[in-house]
């Protein structure tokens, strides 16, 4: 499948899997950012992607990022939705610094994931009832 990709600043690489096995691509913060301690950011991600039809694109932290950044995905992942590709709408990566003291990001430097993953989008069959037993409620599955 190929995706239509813009990168903002073309003395940066483009986001690449770094293995056969890999399902993200890494991407690389576009200009030195720092994040004050306790606080969010947007990291810059140097690219405009138009993710195709029937997909979306999930962004993620590198499993690395918190231990060596302190930092954290708010949400825990991002969404990119079909039709933020505008000339404009260079992907940034939120973070939370969950530490006391800021860290800087460097230019270049790896600090998140995108994996594109197949969606439907679907329509509505209101009902009245519904006929399944329930569960238990939120941690339902939980043994302790």
């Amino acid at each position: 499948m190929k995706v239509k990709i813009k990168r903002v600043d073309t003395t940066l690489p483009l986001p690449q899997y770094e293995t056969h096995g890999s399902v993200g691509f890494d991407l690389v913060c576009r200009e030195t950012c720092t994040v004050n301690g306790r606080s969010l950011a947007l990291i810059p991600s140097n690219i405009i992607v138009e993710t195709p039809p029937g997909y979306m694109l999930l962004l993620t932290l590198r499993s690395s990022t918190p231990r060596k950044k302190g930092l954290l995905k708010p949400h825990g992942v991002g969404v990119v939705d079909q039709d933020y590709c505008g000339p404009e709408d260079e992907i940034k990566i939120q973070v939370f610094n969950f530490r006391e003291e800021a860290v800087t990001v460097e230019r270049g430097e790896k600090i998140g994931q995108g994996i594109f993953v197949r969606i439907n989008q679907v329509e509505w069959d209101e009902t009245e009832s519904m006929e399944k037993s329930s569960r238990g409620g939120f941690g339902s599955t939980d043994q302790s």
